[in-house]
Order: structure tokens, then sequence, then C-alpha cells
């Protein structure tokens, strides 16, 4: 999955930044500006934020584990939280964070309602992803830039001092939310450092 989120997030900005009716020095200006700003936004949600160090993150999902707040993802390799508040209709939310260093260098979250029917036009990914971006912009605020992705429609972005995030489809059921530390330098060999069932890491700090 995570492959996955990396392959579309790289479609996605190289898609924004080299197509020609794309506000390409529009987005390199505000990245540049608050790249300079010198203003850290680190902060996720749930307590967690980019930079955390890895052995907090597991303690901080075994303690929201705990509360019965989050469980292990359908796929085995995720957190998965029910939303059934902060969106129009019941979803879910998976997400796993990228490390480097051994902290929190990128958050990719996964949404999708809970009814989803190919029959049902209200729980599309369309909507679900107005969805997300109507409460993203309570939370983050409202400072999203529009891009039109080539293969993926329409895609969202907001920067703000080191953390971009970034609101797209995948397919007529998923949303991703990527959120990103731009001022982290990835190392390949960091990916060793991922492991495969956040839960079990969880499990070893009880």
């Amino acid at each position: 999955m995570k492959k996955i989120v990396l392959w579309l997030v790289s479609l996605m900005v190289i898609g924004y930044i080299t197509s020609g009716c794309s506000p390409k020095a529009e987005y390199e200006r505000k990245l540049k500006r608050e790249l300079a700003s010198g203003i850290r936004s680190d902060s996720l949600f749930m307590g967690l934020y980019l930079g955390m160090p890895d052995k907090d993150f597991y303690t901080k999902c075994w303690q929201l584990n705990r509360k019965g707040l989050i469980k292990q993802g359908g796929t085995n390799t995720t957190v998965e939280y029910q939303m059934r508040n902060e969106l129009k209709y019941p979803a879910t939310m998976d997400f796993y964070p990228s490390f480097v260093n051994s902290k929190i260098s990128e958050m990719p979250v996964r949404f999708v309602y809970s009814g989803w029917a190919p029959w049902n036009k209200e729980l599309t990914s369309e909507k679900l992803q107005a969805d997300v971006l109507s409460w993203f912009k309570q939370v983050y605020g409202n400072d999203f830039m529009e891009v039109q992705h080539p293969e993926k429609g329409m895609a969202y972005v907001n920067i703000s001092g080191n953390r971009r995030i970034s609101i797209f489809k995948e397919d007529e059921l998923h949303v991703w939310a990527v959120f990103t530390d731009m001022l982290v330098k990835k190392e390949p060999s960091d990916s060793s450092k991922v492991v495969n069932n956040p839960i079990d890491n969880i499990k070893e700090l009880k």
C-alpha cells in the first residue's frame, strides 16, 4: 500500500509541476516562501505529529488502542480509525507513517465511506474528497490550492511551513490525504525500518 501511495503522490506532484496549464510558479513561490519562513507545522491528528519518534508513535497508538479509539487495519499493515462525526457520513480512516531517522516524515491516510456501494452516488470518492477537504479546511486552514492531475482529476494541496498536505482520489472508493515534511530528505535505507504490522509494535510496548 505504501508503494501505491508514494507512486500516486509522485504522479500527482510531477503532473502538477509539469502541466502546461498548472500554476507552477505559484506553487514554487508558495513552497519557497513557506520553507524559508522557519515556521514548523508538524501537527497531524490524534496527538501525532511530523518528527515524532517511532517509539512515541507506537506508545501513542497503544494508548489510543487501549481507549478503544483505534484498531488494526484490515490489511494488518495500518492503523484504523472509525470516523463517526468528522464527515457527513461514517467513514474509515487508515494510516501508517513513513519514518526517516526513526521519526515520522510522512503520513499517508486513506479514507473510504463505510457504507459505500456502486449504486450509492452519495458515497463516491468524489463526494468523499469534497467532504475530507471541507473537514481539513476546518482543521488545517482554508488555503488549499487546486491541482488538476491528468489521471486522478482534481487534487488539493496545502503548504504551511514545512508541512504539505495533498488530497486526491485513488479510485471510486478511496481518497488519500498525505502529510509530508518537506524539510526531510528521504534516504532509501530508511524504508527498512518500516515494520509490516504496527499493532505488533504497539503490543510490544505493553
